[in-house]
């Protein structure tokens, strides 16, 4: 079989455990374990707290063999408030040092796919110069819409010359020699924007469903959070504007009553601080921090149900990456989506959905779990066997791999 030299340009890297992080990192580990030879450029970790990891700060360039891999971490500015301006100048740091990482490493060994990973977006001018200069081929992975995202949420406003230049940008960004993306709507998205679907390829992101399993016994952490309420509703991931996670406040408030409910919040992000303060006085909901991923199982299976909330302007920008390991856990969920959206397609059969931004329905929905065993159930079930029919972390890699090769046609 071909073996290839892949040189991997993404901006967020294990060991950041939530986010785009875990899953540029499963690539590249797969690939390597698959005989090719594979060099990864990214930012030293610092999500999603928006802090650098205080085991890597300092210091210019760091470079390690993780895996298989080698990972060349350059040094980025991490803003502790990323607001739109400071997130743009993040970028721009990170892309500036790819440019000087990409530079050198191309002069080690010349690539013959250089796989670059949205977000970040503005760092594909390194990327394309990378694969240029030595007559590589590009292959534009692309996790969210970051552009649209950026609007939607409000870090970029529609109008003016910034979003102008934004959109040109991302015009000229996508025009890479492949492109993949991680489910069927955001496919379409891509065609819609003037890609031809011949160039467009589904690559999802993937349950660890050998790591993740439904627990039969009791999570260990209600009792390390002392937890003595029957029902824990979950939510684990970021906690940042395009979540909307406001709403799992809200419902706390509307469902205060009911005395055999807890709320876990546990995750990072630059707007847990806000999300405390909304909470306050709440004896229902309890924040944590982001907690080790040898205990994932343990945490998803802690939850009766858990939460997956998303503002409906992000719909089929994003697919959130937390869904996969919800699925895995065998519990069922209540996610905010419209009909018709990716997310909507994803968990029907093992979810109810609400209307985004509606804290009643939400709430609502909740209840309904709760009350209906039989149901709560059913859609666990049905949850676990989506995980393995559609979130393979084994068959989507081994896709992934054989489209690779076919695309670098090296032999």
């Amino acid at each position: 079989m071909n073996q290839m030299n892949i040189l991997i340009l993404g901006i967020n890297y294990a060991p950041e455990m939530v986010g785009i992080g875990p899953y540029t990192a499963g690539m590249a580990e797969f690939l390597a374990a698959q005989g090719h030879s594979v060099t990864v450029v990214c930012a030293k970790p610092y999500y999603p707290q928006w802090k650098v990891d205080p085991a890597y700060a300092g210091g210019g360039k760091r470079t390690t063999i993780e895996n298989g891999v080698r990972v060349v971490r350059v040094p980025t500015y991490v803003p502790f408030n990323p607001d739109g301006k400071r997130r743009l100048a993040h970028h721009l740091s990170f892309a500036a040092q790819a440019q000087i990482a990409m530079t050198a490493e191309t002069r080690k060994k010349k690539p013959d796919i250089v796989i670059a990973i949205a977000p970040s977006l503005v760092s594909i001018i390194a990327a394309r110069d990378a694969a240029r200069r030595t007559g590589a081929k590009l292959w534009l992975h692309i996790q969210d819409f970051e552009v649209e995202a950026a609007f939607a949420t409000g870090l970029l406003k529609e109008e003016g010359a910034l979003a102008n230049a934004a959109r040109r940008f991302e015009k000229w960004a996508i025009e890479a020699d492949q492109l993949s993306t991680i489910s069927p709507q955001m496919c379409a998205k891509l065609v819609e924007k003037g890609v031809s679907p011949e160039r467009v390829f589904e690559f999802r992101n993937w349950a660890n469903i050998d790591e993740v399993i439904p627990l039969d016994g009791e999570s260990p952490y209600r009792k390390r959070w002392k937890i003595l309420r029957q029902n824990v509703a979950v939510y684990s991931g970021n906690i940042a504007n395009k979540q909307g996670i406001e709403i799992v406040v809200e419902a706390a408030k509307l469902l205060q009553r009911r005395k055999d409910l807890m709320f876990v919040v546990c995750g990072n992000g630059p707007n847990r601080a806000q999300l405390h303060k909304q909470a306050d006085g709440l004896d229902n909901i309890q924040f944590h921090d982001l907690q080790p991923r040898e205990f994932l199982s343990d945490l998803l299976g802690l939850a009766t149900i858990h939460l997956l909330p998303q503002i409906a302007s992000a719909a089929d920008l994003v697919l959130p990456s937390k869904l996969t390991n919800m699925l895995a856990s065998g519990r069922p969920i209540v996610a905010t989506t419209l009909p018709g959206t990716g997310l909507a397609d994803e968990v029907e059969g093992c979810a109810l959905a609400t209307q985004p931004g509606d804290a009643h329905a939400f709430a609502t929905a909740i209840e309904k779990l709760l009350d209906d065993e039989d149901l709560r159930f059913s859609m666990g079930r049905e949850a676990r066997q989506r995980a393995l029919q559609r979130w393979s972390r084994t068959s989507i890699l081994d896709k992934f791999d054989n489209k690779l090769r076919g695309f670098g046609k090296v032999g």
